[in-house]
């Protein structure tokens, strides 16, 4: 399971990448949601804050 730490600056780097529409929510921070989250890992990579993380 992945989830946004507070670093978060909401610059929606990781809804842009995401291939599940509505896996990332709009917020400070943004939020995962986990029942839709494929855990494919394209929004860590593409996140310049490192705050997502997997737990």
């Amino acid at each position: 399971m992945f989830t946004i730490q507070p670093q978060c600056d909401s610059c929606g780097e990781c809804r842009e990448c995401c291939p599940i529409d509505g896996a990332i929510d709009e917020g400070s921070p943004y939020t995962i949601n986990t029942d839709l989250c494929a855990e494919c890992g394209a929004c860590v990579d593409e996140c310049s804050q490192q705050a997502i993380v997997e737990q």
